[in-house]
């Protein structure tokens, strides 16, 4: 019986390769470019499904109720979103319906045309270009008619006037752009705090549940992305709004939970701190002691000292 080979996604090398994709004239430049879907009717399930691009992506799409969800929920608004995508990203895999909603407006960019401005550093730090489609942006309509604003003025710089100037006013349209949707996510984050405790409270069982049935032995240390994976989020949207709701990133709060444990079996058990610490998942005791010290300035054996020991 022939084996049936993989298939590998669709690597979309250049801006020429997206606009003859969607059959459109070639960009006015090859390093930066929007698709306007409402005079182009652009739907991405015109794009091979899934693909790779080699540059950044940010989308604008119109009214998606009921066809995108927020984390676990729906969401807020039905004016639109945004998505983000980075570089060397699959998109229109795991069985999404990002391919069948028209984009009003699709930003292209590729990383040459940051280089040697601070926003090719700067863009990496911007967390949304990691979250998952079911973690966009959702607009209200106010947040809409900005974001909209800034996608025209690109059209418009691209459509008139490339000169020596042109670089520099797109770049300050686009860090606009990001700028926004980092103030607006973090609205986001606010008006879902109800969800995103329900999510907090996911997590700690989630830990509790890792921890009580010794995966932590067979396993190690539950990483980031083990626990997104588990919540059905990005380890990046999951980061964030630990940070926002709690102040502390998602690593923290794993170590933190790990300290609570470690002081309970040091007060309540006869385990030695070899044990604790295998039992949590560290593969040498010396890196639990490290993390305890560094938590609680006291070494695992001295927080013992400190309580009254169980009998025998």
């Amino acid at each position: 019986m022939k084996k049936e080979q993989k298939a590998f996604p669709k690597k979309m090398e250049s801006l020429s390769d997206i606009h003859r994709a969607f059959g459109l004239p070639m960009p006015a430049h090859p390093l930066v470019s929007i698709v306007n879907g409402t005079t182009n009717q652009v739907l991405l399930n015109r794009m091979p499904q899934p693909h790779v691009l080699n540059f950044f992506k940010i989308s604008y799409k119109p009214p998606v109720t009921g066809k995108l969800l927020y984390g676990q929920g729906y969401y807020d608004f039905d004016q639109g979103g945004l998505l983000f995508a980075a570089p060397n990203q699959i998109i229109g895999n795991h069985g999404t319906n990002d391919g069948e909603i028209c984009s009003r407006y699709t930003l292209l960019i590729h990383p040459d045309f940051l280089w040697n401005y601070p926003l090719a550093k700067k863009i990496k730090y911007y967390g949304f270009f990691s979250y998952s489609t079911n973690e966009a942006l959702h607009l209200s309509e106010k947040e809409k008619e900005s974001i909209i604003a800034i996608f025209q003025r690109i059209e418009e710089e691209l459509a008139n006037r490339i000169d020596d100037f042109s670089q520099d006013v797109i770049i300050s349209y686009i860090e606009l752009l990001l700028n926004y949707a980092n103030r607006f996510y973090k609205r986001q984050f606010i008006t879902r705090k109800a969800v995103n405790n329900e999510l907090i409270a996911k997590l700690e069982g989630l830990l509790e549940e890792y921890f009580s049935s010794n995966k932590s032995i067979e396993q190690g240390i539950p990483t980031v992305q083990y626990l997104a994976q588990q919540l059905h989020i990005s380890a990046s949207y999951l980061t964030d709004m630990l940070r926002l709701q709690t102040g502390e990133n998602t690593q923290h709060f794993i170590q933190q939970k790990i300290i609570e444990r470690a002081k309970e079996q040091l007060s309540v058990t006869n385990l030695s701190v070899s044990e604790v610490a295998y039992g949590l998942g560290f593969g040498h005791p010396q890196s639990f002691n490290k993390l305890f010290k560094a938590k609680t300035n006291m070494s695992p054996l001295a927080f013992r000292k400190s309580f009254p020991q169980p009998m025998k």
